[in-house]
C-alpha cells in the first residue's frame, strides 16, 4: 500500500513507523525540522508542506495513494485535508479528531466530510479505560468478534493465588486461552508447565465470562463489576466520556471537577454520576469523601503532571487502583514506574486503530500489546488461509512459533481452540503474536 500520513506528531509517527517496513509510506509535516528528523529515524519519504493543500498534496503523490491518514492535532485541520484528497483522489481517507460532535455528524451519513473513517481520541481513550474497570488486576482489555471474544492483560502481584502456578493449575476455564506470560525482557508462549510468577503480565483470550471468572481468581479480593467504587478526577471530555459510559452499564462514579460551570453542566448531563466540586489535590476534601475507599481512582486532568500527582494522591489515600491518561505516550512506563498502575495514552489508543486498517489480509481487531512488544489480531479466514481446512496441530507449523490461535467465533458462536480443530473459510479467528513477525504472520493468515 501507498500510505500519505498528514501530521508526524507522536501518532503520525507511531502510524509510520508501524508501516515503514511493509508499506510505501510518505509523511506530510510543516515543521522541516521534524521532517530531517523522520527521514532520519525512520525508512520514509517526507515532504514538507500544508496537508491540507493540494499542491503539497500531488508533491507527496496523492493520485497513487491507497490511503490517507490525517492525525494532526488539529480537528479541523484533519477534516479539510481528508475533503482535499477526496477530490483529487481516490483514496481511503481517515480523520482523528477529537470533538465528538464532528463524530456524531459524520456517523449520521458516513461520509460527511469527505470521510471513510473517523477515530474519536477523547471517546476511544475513555472507551479504553472502561473496559479495564471492573476486572480486577487487568492492564488492558480488547473485544473481539463483536464482543464474543475478549483479550486481557494481568498483573501477577505477589499475593495473588495464582503466583507461583503452573499454567496447568491456573487454567481452570473451558474458554480460555493463556497465549502468553509478558516479564520485562522476554515473552514466554506459555505451556502446561510454565510457572507463572510475580510480576509477570499474563495474556488470556476467551469469552468475557472466562476471562472475568479468571480476574476473580487473579483478585479474589478485589471488586468486580458494578460494585466497584469509582471515582474520576476531572471534567475533560474524556472523564465525562468515561462518567457517561460507567453510567450506562450501572456504574454509579463519582466525578470531581474544580470548575463551577463545568461541574453544574456534568451534573446536569450524567444522571448516575455524583458531581463533586472541588479541588482535587485538596487532602482534606479527598479525605473528607473517603476518596481513599474507593476502589478505582481515573485521572483525565488536562497535564500529564496534574494526573501523576493526582494518582499518587490516591495512592497514598489508600486506593486500589490508579489510571491516569498520559498525554505523552512515552511517559506511561515512566507513570507506572513510580506508582501509577495503569497509564492511557489516547494518542497510542488512536494509532492502534487507524494500524488495523493497513493490515495485510484485511484485519478485523488489532490490539497493542505493551507498547508494540506483541499484538492481538482477528482476521476473518478465507480459503487462500495458511488455516483453511486443517487442523489447528498442522496448520500452526506453517506460522512462527510465537503464534498462538486463542479463540474462535463461527457464525457469531465460540469455537475454543484445540489441536484436532479443523478452521474453515468464513471462520473468525484470534491470534497472539510478536511484533517483529508481524508481516510473516498476516501475510499467510
Amino acid at each position: 500500500m501507498r500510505v500519505i500520513i498528514i501530521g508526524a506528531g507522536q501518532v503520525g509517527e507511531s502510524i509510520a513507523a508501524d508501516l515503514a517496513d511493509a508499506h510505501d509510506v510518505v509523511v506530510v509535516e510543516q515543521d522541516p525540522e521534524v521532517c530531517d528528523e523522520l527521514t532520519y529515524r525512520l525508512d520514509v519519504l517526507t515532504v514538507n508542506g500544508d496537508g491540507t493543500s493540494v499542491s503539497t498534496l500531488e508533491e507527496a503523490g496523492v493520485e497513487n495513494a491507497d490511503m490517507v491518514v490525517a492525525s494532526t492535532d488539529d480537528d479541523e485541520t484533519n477534516i479539510v485535508a481528508c475533503s482535499t484528497v477526496k477530490a483529487t483522489s481516490d483514496a481511503f481517507t481517515i480523520a482523528r479528531i477529537k470533538n465528538t460532535e464532528y463524530l456524531h455528524t459524520w456517523e449520521r451519513s458516513g461520509t460527511a466530510f469527505g470521510i471513510d473513517f473517523m477515530v474519536c481520541t477523547n471517546l476511544l481513550a475513555a472507551e479504553s479505560i472502561v473496559r479495564v474497570i471492573g476486572l480486577p488486576a487487568a492492564r488492558d482489555v480488547d473485544p473481539f468478534a463483536e464482543g464474543t471474544v475478549q483479550m486481557a492483560e494481568f498483573e501477577v502481584v505477589a499475593d495473588s493465588p495464582i503466583a507461583d502456578q503452573t499454567v496447568r493449575e491456573a487454567d481452570r476455564f473451558e474458554s480460555l486461552t493463556f497465549a502468553a506470560l509478558l516479564s520485562d525482557d522476554e515473552v514466554v508462549i506459555p505451556r502446561g508447565e510454565t510457572r507463572i510468577e510475580v510480576g509477570d503480565r499474563v495474556v488470556v483470550i476467551g469469552s468475557p465470562e472466562s476471562v472475568r471468572a479468571f480476574a476473580a481468581d487473579v483478585a479474589p479480593a478485589e471488586s468486580i463489576g458494578k460494585d466497584e467504587d469509582v471515582v474520576i478526577v476531572g471534567g475533560s471530555e474524556v472523564g465525562y466520556h468515561i462518567a457517561r459510559l460507567l453510567g450506562e452499564r450501572g456504574f454509579s462514579p463519582r466525578l470531581i471537577e474544580n470548575d463551577p460551570e463545568r461541574a453544574r453542566a456534568l451534573a446536569e448531563e450524567l444522571p448516575r454520576t455524583v458531581v463533586l466540586e472541588s479541588d482535587a489535590t485538596d487532602v482534606g476534601f479527598l479525605e473528607r469523601e473517603h476518596v481513599g475507599e474507593a476502589d478505582v481512582l481515573v485521572s483525565t486532568l488536562d497535564s500529564d503532571e496534574k494526573n501523576l500527582l493526582s494518582c499518587l494522591l490516591g495512592k497514598r489515600l489508600g486506593v486500589e487502583r490508579t489510571v491516569a491518561v498520559v498525554d505523552q505516550t512515552a511517559y506511561v512506563g515512566l507513570f507506572e514506574t513510580v506508582g501509577v498502575d495503569i497509564g492511557v495514552s489516547p494518542r497510542a489508543v488512536v494509532a492502534e486503530e487507524i494500524t488495523r486498517f493497513t493490515r495485510e489480509g484485511g484485519a478485523e481487531n488489532v490490539a497493542i500489546i505493551e507498547s508494540d512488544r506483541a499484538e492481538v489480531m482477528e482476521v476473518e479466514v478465507d480459503e487462500e488461509s495458511a488455516l483453511a481446512h486443517r487442523p489447528i496441530s498442522e496448520s500452526i507449523q506453517d506460522f512462527p512459533d510465537c503464534l498462538v490461535i486463542g479463540a474462535i467465533t463461527r457464525d457469531g458462536e465460540l469455537v475454543v481452540p484445540r489441536g484436532d480443530t479443523v478452521i474453515e473459510p468464513g471462520d473468525h479467528v484470534v491470534v497472539f503474536f510478536e511484533s517483529g513477525v508481524a508481516d510473516r504472520v498476516t501475510a499467510k493468515l
